[in-house]
C-alpha cells in the first residue's frame, strides 16, 4: 500500500502547568509514532485530557492543581505543511509564521480563556481549527471522521477526486445564486412595477423641474435683494450723503492747516492722511453708487422668483429632503430607476445561464457519483480485511451513498455519503458515532484511516486505549497498522500492550511522584535502554526477569524493522 512521506512534525510540543496532578510538564512530540505507556492510574491520559482543552473542550476548577490559581496548557502546532489550517489563520488574521499555539487558561475559580497566536478566541473557534489539526480518538467531541462532511471528503480523497468535487461544488454555487437572483426577480414582479412605476414618476417630476446646478443659491440672494430693495436704496442714499458731507469736513480741515500760520513742515504728515481720506472716501461713494445702481424694485420679476422657490422648496418637502440634497436625490432615484429596468430585462438571459449551468452540473455530478461508487466498494473490501486482521472479522463497514430526492444542484453532488457500521451479523448497520465501544470505534476508525492513508486528510491522530480488549496476534497487527499510518500522519498513542508500544518511533512513559505529600504526574522520553526495560515490565510485570528483557529486544527490533 501506497503512502504519502511525512514532511513535518505537526503536534511539536505540549506545556502544562498546574493542571490536576501535574505541577509541571513539557513534552517534546516527534514525528511518527509515539507511544505513551505507564501503570494503570499514572496519568497517561492526563496529557490528553489537556490537549483536550486547546481544542475546546469545557473545563471546571477542578481541573486546577490545589493550591494553586490558575492551570495553563499551550500546545504547539506547525502548520506549514496543512494548507488548510494556514488559510483558516489567515482569514481571520491570526497567521504568526509557521507555527500555530492554542493556549488554555484556567482559573481556580472556574473562569476560562482561550487563546489563538495570542489572540483572545472562543472555544468554538479552537474547536473548528484544532479539526484542522489534529483527531483524538478517545472523545468522540475531536473525531473528525464521525462528521458526514469528513466522511464525504475522505472517499473523494480515497478516489483522487477532490478536483472533480471542487468543480461540482463551484459549478451548484454558480446555479443557486443565479437562482436564488432570479426568484427575487420574479417573484417581486408586481413589487418592481410598482416601484418602477414610483420612480419614473419622481424622475420625471425632477426633469420638470430642470434645477441647474447653483440656481438655488442665486434664487436665495436674488430673492433676498428683491425683499429688502427699497430699504437698500434707501440706506445706500444716506449712506452717500454722510459720507459726503465727511469729505467736505475733511477738505475744509485741509485748507485751515495749509493756512501760512502753521509751520507746514510739522503738519506734512496730517495734510498727507486727510489727502488720503479725502480719496478714500471719493471711492467709497462710487462703490455705493455702483451698487446701488444695480437694485431695482422690481415686484413682477421678485413674485416670479419667490414662486420658483416655493416650488423648488415643495418638491424638496415632498421627498423629506433639504432643498440643496435636490440635484443629488435626482441622480439618485434616476440611477435605482435604470437598474430596476434592467433588473426586468434579465430573467430570459439568467434562465438561459441557468440552463447551461445545470447542463454543466449533470455532466460533472454524474462523473462525481461513478468514481464514487467505483471508489466506496474499494474502500469497503480494504477495510474489512484491515478490520479481520484487527480481530473484527465480523464487523462490516458500509459507504452509503444516498441519492437526493432534489433535482436541483447541490455543492455536494447527487448524492449524501455516510459510512455505517455494523459489528456482528444480523445486527442493523448503525453510524459510526452510534458505536457504543470506544474501544471497537478506535480500532474501525483506524482501519478506516490506514485503508485511506495515501490520502490521509488530517495530519496528527491520536488514539487513546485503541487495544482495549484485545491481545496477542491482534495487539501486533494494532501496532503494526499504526506503525503503517505513522508513515503519513504524525500518532500518539495511549497504550497498555507491549505488542504495541515496540513499534514506536518515540516513547512517553508516565509516572507520579510524590513529592511533600503531594503527588505529581509526570512524562519521560525513554532512551533505548529505558524504552527495553519499559516493555519488559509490560511484559513481565513488576518483577523484570532477564527472558523478559530479551523479549523486549526482540519485540522493538519487530516494530522496528
Amino acid at each position: 500500500m501506497p503512502f504519502r512521506k511525512q514532511v513535518t512534525t505537526m503536534l511539536t510540543d505540549l506545556v502544562i502547568s498546574n493542571y490536576t496532578i501535574v505541577d509541571k510538564l513539557e513534552i517534546d512530540i516527534s514525528r511518527g509514532l509515539t507511544v505513551i505507556t505507564g501503570e494503570t492510574g499514572a496519568g497517561k491520559s492526563i496529557a490528553l485530557d489537556a490537549l483536550g482543552l486547546c481544542l475546546g473542550d469545557r473545563a471546571d476548577a477542578s481541573a486546577v492543581r490545589p493550591n494553586c490559581e490558575k492551570a495553563e496548557i499551550n500546545a504547539t502546532f506547525s502548520v506549514k505543511e496543512i494548507p488548510e489550517a494556514k488559510k483558516w489563520l489567515e482569514n481571520r488574521d491570526l497567521r504568526s509564521g509557521t507555527d500555530c499555539m492554542l493556549r488554555r487558561v484556567i482559573t481556580r475559580e472556574g473562569r476560562s480563556r482561550a487563546y489563538i497566536n495570542g489572540s483572545p478566541s472562543t472555544l468554538k473557534d479552537c474547536s473548528e481549527l484544532g479539526s484542522l489539526l489534529i483527531d483524538v480518538h478517545s472523545q468522540h467531541a475531536h473525531q473528525s471522521l464521525l462528521r458526514k462532511e469528513v466522511q464525504r471528503g475522505l472517499l473523494d480523497n480515497f478516489s483522487e477526486n477532490n478536483e472533480l468535487a471542487s468543480k461540482v461544488e463551484e459549478t451548484a454555487s454558480d446555479w443557486l445564486r443565479l437562482k436564488k437572483e432570479r426568484d427575487i426577480l420574479a417573484g417581486a414582479d408586481d413589487e418592481l412595477a410598482s416601484s418602477v412605476q414610483l420612480l419614473a414618476y419622481q424622475v420625471n417630476e425632477l426633469d420638470s423641474l430642470q434645477l441647474a446646478e447653483g440656481e438655488l443659491k442665486l434664487l436665495e440672494a436674488d430673492a433676498k435683494r428683491f425683499a429688502n430693495a427699497v430699504q437698500i436704496l434707501e440706506s445706500g442714499h444716506e449712506s452717500i450723503s454722510l459720507i459726503e458731507k465727511s469729505e467736505d469736513t475733511a477738505t475744509k480741515a485741509l485748507s485751515l492747516i495749509d493756512s501760512k500760520i502753521h509751520d507746514q513742515s510739522t503738519l506734512d504728515n496730517a495734510r498727507e492722511l486727510i489727502d488720503s481720506a479725502i480719496i478714500s472716501l471719493n471711492e467709497a461713494v462710487l462703490d455705493i453708487k455702483s451698487y446701488i445702481e444695480e437694485i431695482e424694485v422690481n415686484p413682477s420679476k421678485q413674485a416670479e422668483i419667490e414662486t420658483r422657490l416655493e416650488k423648488i422648496y415643495e418638491i424638496a418637502r415632498k421627498h423629506r429632503i433639504f432643498p440643496e440634497e435636490i440635484s443629488a436625490f435626482h441622480a439618485q432615484i434616476k440611477s435605482q430607476l435604470n437598474e430596476l429596468e434592467e433588473g426586468r430585462g434579465k430573467l430570459p438571459l439568467l434562465d438561459e445561464q441557468l440552463k447551461v449551468l445545470q447542463s454543466e452540473y449533470d455532466e460533472l455530478a454524474t462523473r462525481l457519483s461513478k468514481k464514487r461508487h467505483s471508489a466506496a466498494k474499494d474502500l469497503e473490501t480494504k477495510t474489512h480485511a484491515l478490520l479481520t486482521s484487527l480481530g473484527m472479522h465480523l464487523c462490516k463497514l458500509t459507504v452509503l451513498l444516498k441519492k437526493r430526492k432534489s433535482p436541483y444542484p447541490h455543492p455536494t453532488g447527487l448524492e449524501n455519503v455516510e459510512l455505517l457500521v455494523s459489528t456482528n451479523p444480523g445486527s442493523s448497520e448503525k453510524p459510526l458515532g452510534k458505536i457504543a465501544s470506544g474501544g471497537e470505534l478506535s480500532r474501525i476508525s483506524l482501519a478506516i484511516q490506514v485503508a485511506s492513508a495515501n490520502t490521509a486528510a488530517i495530519p496528527s491522530i491520536v488514539f487513546d486505549e485503541i487495544d482495549s480488549g484485545i491481545g496477542g496476534a491482534v495487539a501486533e497487527t494494532v501496532g503494526n497498522l499504526l506503525k503503517q499510518l505513522s508513515r503519513s500522519c504524525q500518532i500518539l498513542c495511549v497504550t497498555h500492550l507491549p505488542q504495541v508500544a515496540a513499534f514506536g518511533n518515540s516513547h512517553l512513559f508516565a509516572s507520579k511522584l510524590e513529592d511533600n505529600g503531594s503527588v505529581k504526574a509526570t512524562m519521560t522520553k525513554l532512551g533505548e535502554s529505558e524504552k527495553i526495560e519499559e516493555i519488559a515490565r509490560m511484559l513481565a510485570g513488576a518483577k523484570v526477569s532477564v527472558s523478559a528483557v530479551a523479549n523486549a529486544k526482540e519485540m522493538i527490533e519487530l516494530g522496528q524493522s
